[in-house]
């Protein structure tokens, strides 16, 4: 199934796929995404049978599916099974690569690799992740998966790879895990170049600092863009994503379909969010206690009328219910619609809504999983799956907090396509 045009590329550590949705956005070519949560891979799986089926003109199926009018069984016999054996469902490590590199071999069948994109889970680099370590992470066995990711580029020997990683990764180890794998990438043939980016510079409503680094072969000189200082057209506030979806409330909601209750906007268009797809899935908002529900309404009274950030220690002694007074004292935290840009998305949303409170008292719940993943910059035809049939709202908001926003990934990709392929 692979063409003869465009970038081909591998996706490791792929997740829901938020870092590959830019490249394919941007017109490179999948060859496989390895990946070892299922729901994810499913994710995956329903993502590529999207491509395969707008590709071919047979986009109707896929909307038939976000209507709940066909399984996700019935979606997938509709697309070739080699296209969805693409997606490797294994955790990357010594004792798996050799299979990992069979399955990815049979994609191939002989083609080159140009890419290699992805990045190792990056709780063992994440700041907050080691002060919540007794050790710091400094035994955590995901400190070391860079090793395996230069395995798959000797391996494959792309011209070119994307890593993508926490800033972190520039403490972490007081800096030995940075300095090791520039020395191990150089010694698997490839020079890299370490960027600091912000998604809200490539146009994604929220404050989100990421490592970057970019990779390429000794003997290929690349004409590197300035990721750092990168500035999009594309702008807009946090209430342009919550403008358009109906009013509900904690625990309302529907997965499969609503309609919007208004026309798009200017960012929706313009971010490829929503750019004339008329089917919301996935505006479902997870239940909240009485208690939760109180503070949610002072921490929005206090934002909407003073800009103010509610401090848990303000709160009454009956609502304080948390031990530790000290630290994450804004554990509470409103999405304001009035920003350029939101407060981080990361994982932790898949506990809980508290640090993702809806701006509408009225509404009074935490975002729902589209709203969150407005947020990350994934358009609305995107599905996140669970492991079964019915999707889960818990795997979903996993899958968002860890993904990288395809809105910027698609702005890098576009950059480096004229890297590895100067026009003329």
């Amino acid at each position: 199934m692979i063409k003869e045009n465009g970038q081909k590329f591998i996706d490791l550590f792929a997740g829901a796929g938020g870092l590959s949705e830019g490249f394919l956005k941007a017109g490179y070519q999948s060859i496989a995404h390895v990946e070892m949560d299922t729901a994810a891979c499913n994710t995956l799986r329903t993502r590529t049978a999207y491509h395969f089926l707008k590709n071919t003109g047979q986009i109707n199926f896929y909307n038939s599916y976000l209507k709940g009018e066909i399984t996700r069984a019935d979606l997938y016999a509709l697309v070739p099974a080699e296209l969805l054996r693409s997606v490797i469902n294994l955790p990357i490590g010594s004792k798996t690569n050799g299979d990992i590199y069979k399955s990815i071999d049979q994609q191939l069948n002989q083609v080159e690799v140009d890419l290699i994109i992805g990045g190792p889970p990056c709780q063992a680099y994440s700041l907050v992740g080691r002060a919540r370590s007794e050790d710091g992470m400094k035994r955590d066995p995901r400190n070391f998966l860079y090793v395996q990711y230069a395995e798959y580029l000797q391996k494959y020997q792309p011209k070119m790879f994307v890593f993508e990683n926490v800033l972190g990764l520039k403490s972490a180890g007081n800096g030995i895990y940075l300095q090791n794998m520039e020395k191990l990438f150089l010694k698997k043939g490839y020079k890299i170049h370490v960027f600091s980016v912000k998604a809200e510079k490539y146009g994604v409503l929220q404050k989100r600092r990421r490592l970057l680094i970019i990779g390429w072969k000794q003997d290929f000189i690349p004409n590197l863009p300035d990721f750092d200082n990168y500035l999009s057209q594309i702008s807009g506030t946090v209430g342009d994503v919550l403008q358009d979806l109906p009013t509900i409330n904690a625990g309302g909601g529907v997965d499969k379909y609503a309609n919007y209750t208004v026309q798009t906007n200017n960012y929706l268009k313009n971010s490829y969010l929503r750019n004339n797809f008329n089917i919301l899935t996935q505006h479902i908002a997870r239940p909240q206690t009485e208690q939760d529900k109180k503070i949610y309404q002072i921490a929005v009274m206090k934002w909407n009328e003073n800009q103010e950030r509610l401090n848990y220690n303000d709160l009454s002694n009956d609502l304080k219910t948390h031990k530790n007074r000290n630290s994450f004292t804004d554990r509470f935290k409103v999405v304001a619609n009035n920003l350029s840009a939101s407060h981080t998305v990361v994982a932790h949303i898949a506990k809980d809504g508290h640090y993702y409170i809806h701006p509408d008292i009225t509404q009074n719940r935490s975002i729902s999983v589209r709203e969150a993943a407005r947020l990350q910059s994934f358009p609305d035809d995107f599905y996140f799956e669970g492991v079964k049939e019915n999707a889960n709202r818990t795997a979903a908001y996993k899958q968002i907090g860890n993904a990288v926003p395809p809105l910027m990934s698609y702005e890098i990709a576009t950059m480096l396509d004229n890297v590895l392929c100067p026009k003329k």
